[in-house]
């Protein structure tokens, strides 16, 4: 497992991984203010 790791990342794949994690962080940030103004009402 940490040999198929290791090719994933040698294959530039790292980069696509970290933007995707950081989509998902903003996603996850919008949700949250969306879901905090709802409840406030």
């Amino acid at each position: 497992m940490l040999r198929e790791f290791r090719d994933f990342i040698n294959k530039g794949n790292f980069v696509d991984l970290a933007v995707a994690f950081v989509m998902g962080a903003a996603f996850t940030t919008v949700v949250t203010a969306f879901t905090e103004r709802l409840v406030a009402r």
